[in-house]
């Protein structure tokens, strides 16, 4: 087994669930962050007895490191994706892969002809109920899926936006609850039903109206590609961050997500198939997958062919249904998500 030296650029929140990943991994290495305050930058790399950059692009010159990954603001992961691509490491990047379509084309170009790989992290796919969501439905054991419905209600203060300097912008952030939060949700809806060919949906912003240019809240009626519909609903205007609540219409029973625990209900009773657990020094809306998802990469760069990540084209597929429902609430009408 190959021995990998890893690099975080971005030590944020969330870049945390990323380090006790890379931690956990055997024959792998913590070897630098990256961070543009000094400062924070010092303090992580001496927590993590790594070395620290305040430049990423100075972190790409080292020949040692193999994967970098991107945990920083949406409108900083395109240039930092191909400058890494380039330098001939290996990526992992926090979602959504860029700002736009637009973006994205650009990173799939790079990632063709790169040396390393790419993966963008959607790791609620690798959490037990999505899991065993996509089992059932592969094996049918409630017939053909005629419908989901998915509920996202959030909380996100004003606060949240206006100290952050790059959130409620679409300049820099692409949007806001459908690109940001809401976007896991609709991963799942289209990965679970192989896709969406078309959408009408709308956008709006209320509560927090004053603090963003984007969205606070959406919905979206979607055709999806196995012939089922589709139902969404999202906020950040709730007071509390409610777990997902995700229902699939079947055949012959129905597959129920409810406080983060998966039900199969059909005329003959109620069975539980699968919960998620959340470790207590994190955020519940992370989840508890960063960790497989992590590993999984790691797996295909040292094991070629032996396992899945969400790659470039997953992750545009994601990008191109939020695009497509901002698009309809601009139109306000049908519009087709491309393949």
């Amino acid at each position: 087994m190959m021995t990998i030296n890893s690099a975080i650029i971005g030590c944020g929140a969330i870049h945390h669930r990323h380090a006790a990943a890379i931690h956990a991994l055997p024959e792998t290495t913590l070897r630098a962050v990256v961070d543009t305050d000094p400062a924070r930058g010092r303090q992580w790399a001496s927590q993590y007895g790594c070395h620290g950059y305040q430049d990423y692009r100075e972190m790409l010159r080292d020949p040692a490191i193999d994967v970098v990954h991107i945990c920083t603001p949406h409108y900083l992961h395109k240039s930092m994706i191909i400058a890494a691509l380039k330098a001939g490491k290996h990526v992992f990047c926090e979602k959504p892969i860029a700002l736009n379509t637009h973006e994205a084309a650009e990173i799939a170009q790079a990632a063709a002809s790169a040396r390393g790989r790419l993966a963008v992290c959607y790791q609620n796919r690798y959490n037990p109920t999505s899991q065993a969501m996509a089992e059932s439905l592969r094996h049918s054991s409630c017939g053909k899926m005629l419908s989901i419905k998915a509920a996202l209600t959030w909380s996100r203060s004003e606060t949240y936006y206006t100290a952050s300097g790059w959130r409620g912008i679409f300049s820099t952030e692409g949007g806001s609850l459908l690109i940001n939060q809401a976007i896991h949700t609709l991963d799942l809806i289209q990965w679970l039903a192989g896709g969406v060919v078309r959408v009408k949906g709308v956008t709006d912003s209320s509560w927090l109206a004053t603090a963003i240019e984007t969205e606070d809240s959406a919905m979206a009626m979607l055709e999806l590609a196995n012939g089922a519909r589709g139902l969404f609903y999202a906020t950040n205007c709730h007071t509390t961050d409610s777990p997902l609540a995700l229902e699939i219409h079947c055949e012959r029973g129905t597959l129920q997500l409810r406080d983060n625990t998966l039900w199969r209900i059909t005329d003959k009773g109620r069975e539980q198939l699968a919960s998620d657990s959340v470790p207590e020094d994190t955020k519940s809306y992370w989840g508890s997958s960063h960790q497989l998802a992590i590993s999984d990469f790691y797996q295909a760069i040292q094991h070629p062919g032996t396992a899945q990540y969400c790659n470039v084209k997953q992750a545009c597929q994601s990008l191109q249904l939020v695009e497509a429902i901002y698009r309809s609430s601009q139109l306000r009408q049908w519009i087709t998500v491309s393949g």
